[in-house]
């Protein structure tokens, strides 16, 4: 059997052990087999997926998040850096998505947007850092945070209902989409939105929905 490439679950993850003495393209013909074999057990499951045994370029990582994308139904929702534990970060892949739709027509706003501050956009934006209660954001675009949002967001603000608001950590005091209007719930949404956690808004039927951010979402989503 060849044990080049070693899978590791549980209940919140895999860990993907790697041979560090094989060249990467074998590497990747070894994964290929392994995920393909295995396929059955990831059905549609969402999982944070860490790797061991050989330390990656973040090309190599992008190629195996390739791979485990097309031969599997397996969501990789996040990728957990073992060297330092840092936090969660977005898979690649989805990252990029994000990152092309709003920079194709956007702005990036560095800091954090305190309260009694507003943040307006004629077209999309990703707020590097966080918006605190109090403080606001208005986009005719979409609203990309990429840190905490607990403030107030207006995304769509031209009339535009299939802009969305995405959010590294998504507890909002009020999200409007065009003419759609939410407020979150102090007893109620909070405890459904889990710190740290990226999730996105998004219009449908009339009604705002948070969901989290994951790739058949996206797909989806229309920019």
């Amino acid at each position: 059997m060849n044990n080049s490439v070693v899978i590791k679950g549980n209940k919140n993850g895999i860990v993907v052990v790697l041979d560090k003495n094989i060249e990467f393209d074998e590497l990747k013909n070894c994964l290929i087999e392994k995920f393909t074999s295995a396929s059955k057990f990831f059905e549609n499951a969402n999982m944070a997926i860490s790797f061991e045994g050989r330390k990656l370029s973040d090309n190599e990582e992008r190629e195996i998040l390739d791979v485990i994308d097309k031969e599997t139904e397996l969501n990789i929702v996040c990728v957990i850096d073992n060297d330092e534990l840092r936090q969660q970060y977005f898979k690649n892949a989805v990252d990029t998505k994000i990152a092309e739709s709003c920079a194709h027509s956007g702005q990036f706003y560095k800091g954090t947007l305190r309260s009694g501050q507003v943040l307006e956009s004629e077209s999309s934006i990703i707020i590097l850092g966080d918006v605190n209660p109090g403080g606001k954001v208005i986009a005719k675009g979409n609203v990309v945070v990429l840190g905490s949002l607990k403030g107030n967001i207006f995304a769509g603000a031209g009339g535009d209902e299939d802009a969305f608001v995405v959010a590294i950590e998504m507890d909002p005091m009020q999200i409007r989409i065009g003419s759609v209007i939410a407020r979150c719930s102090d007893s109620t949404t909070k405890s459904k939105l889990k710190k740290s956690e990226a999730k996105i808004a998004y219009v449908e039927d009339g009604n705002i929905y948070i969901e989290k951010l994951e790739k058949d979402v996206l797909s989806d989503i229309r920019v």
